[in-house]
């Protein structure tokens, strides 16, 4: 039986390969790559509130009652004010022995000065997320919340809750910018472009391909100058890439 050494069989196998590959590359049609973005203004008609209590007492017991009354003003106040039940949500619950240390200086020397450490008492935590839809009653909603013994508000989102709407007038923007670059550019070498060859989206969440992102722009959009309340616009916006054939 004939071997065929590796060399050879490398080669052979090599050149097979190589018109296959080159076939592929003659296939594939002269394109301009481009990219277009686009982003819309919204006003937001939702806001979410992370809020948070601590309450504190040696006595663990009236620390978590403390706790558990505030918790129950924050969830009568969101009834009151239009939320419904699956807007409201506990997020976490925390209890913690907390300590006080003191220097005590007890004689001239560094050395001798002493840290006490005293028990100051239970520290019991709760976190509470409101979804507000009616954003007429932000305003009087979120004053009633401070005063219901919230410790913490850890912060203020505004959304739109027709983000797919938005997003989809985006996208078709960005489409259009595209088109727009491809004829300009295209017209600057004496061509055309055709039909699209490729296309694809960024997306921050994976970091390439298809971006439809919302973030909040500080600014007052509300009509009522007596309001403190300015939420501002949400900047909803869009990122493709399209691949047209080149004439």
């Amino acid at each position: 039986m004939r071997l065929i050494p590796r060399l050879c069989l490398f080669g052979l196998l090599l050149a097979a390969l190589t018109p296959c590959a080159a076939a592929q590359d003659r296939s594939a049609p002269p394109l301009i790559t481009v990219s277009g973005q686009a982003e819309l203004r919204v006003q937001p008609d939702e806001a979410v509130l992370s809020l948070e209590v601590e309450k504190l007492d040696k006595d663990i017991n009236v620390a978590r009652q403390q706790a558990d009354d505030s918790v129950a003003q924050i969830l009568a106040l969101a009834r009151r004010n239009g939320v419904p039940q699956q807007g409201v949500m506990t997020n976490y619950i925390t209890v913690g022995m907390k300590y006080s240390t003191d220097l005590v200086d007890d004689s001239d020397d560094e050395d001798a000065k002493k840290v006490k450490r005293e028990f100051v008492g239970y520290e019991v935590s709760k976190s509470v997320t409101v979804r507000l839809t009616d954003l007429a009653r932000f305003e009087g909603f979120f004053a009633e919340v401070l005063k219901a013994g919230v410790s913490r508000v850890r912060g203020v989102t505004f959304y739109t809750s027709q983000l797919r709407k938005y997003r989809d007038q985006a996208r078709a923007a960005a489409i259009r910018a595209a088109r727009e670059k491809a004829v300009a550019l295209s017209a600057e070498v004496g061509q055309t472009i055709g039909k699209a060859y490729k296309i694809s989206e960024e997306d921050p969440s994976r970091g390439s391909a298809m971006s439809n992102s919302v973030s909040y722009i500080p600014g007052n959009y509300s009509s009522d100058e007596s309001s403190a309340f300015a939420p501002g616009t949400i900047a909803v916006s869009a990122n493709v890439t399209v691949s047209f054939i080149l004439n």
